[in-house]
């Protein structure tokens, strides 16, 4: 993207993606989920007051406080937070068509180590048609596909929570290629 909205858009499907992570019903990523926040380039607005307190079993017990840093990103950021709430709802109504051995295929072909990330983008893409023919037929399919997608790595983050960085940065990376002009009038739709 040579107008410069290049690193808005990543921005925006990064906060998207973390968000519906964030937002779903039960996921047992939760540590490498907060690990990932610290990672990515919008960190500053997810994890800014970060608090550990020492428990008597000597762990430590974290508690997180979003604190926005300029109103428009504030604005921007809760748009896109709310918005991948929504679709957090969506995906938790469809989790149980997953079928689990969709599930279990992909997380093997993650676990390649030597799989490449275009290899990784087109068997999401495969996994992501044989769900399409599962979809509600009320839902519009770019929507459906979003979500999908988005579940998808929910589902195979839950299978094999040290998948989560590979599979959620292919995910971005799926939604910046092929879905980006719908995530960004969705987004311009929530104002």
């Amino acid at each position: 993207v040579s107008n410069g909205s290049g690193l808005k858009d990543a921005r925006i499907t990064d906060l998207l993606v973390f968000g519906f992570l964030q937002s779903c019903s039960s996921n047992s990523f939760q540590a490498e989920l907060e690990a990932l926040g610290y990672e990515l380039p919008v960190q500053d607005h997810l994890w800014e007051d970060h608090e550990d307190e020492l428990q008597t079993d000597g762990s430590r017990a974290s508690r997180f406080h979003a604190q926005r840093i300029e109103a428009d990103s504030e604005s921007e950021e809760d748009l896109i937070q709310n918005l991948a709430r929504q679709l957090a709802q969506i995906g938790d109504s469809m989790d149980r068509s997953i079928p689990p051995r969709l599930v279990n295929h992909l997380a093997m072909q993650f676990m390649n180590p030597n799989l490449l990330e275009e290899d990784r983008r087109r068997h999401l893409a495969t996994a992501l048609e044989q769900l399409m023919q599962t979809c509600p037929a009320d839902l519009e399919q770019e929507k459906a596909t979003l979500v999908l997608t988005m579940l998808l790595a929910k589902k195979v983050a839950d299978h094999t929570p040290s998948l989560l960085r590979d599979v959620f940065r292919t995910t971005v990376n799926f939604i910046n290629q092929n879905l980006l002009t719908y995530v960004r009038n969705l987004a311009r739709n929530m104002d």
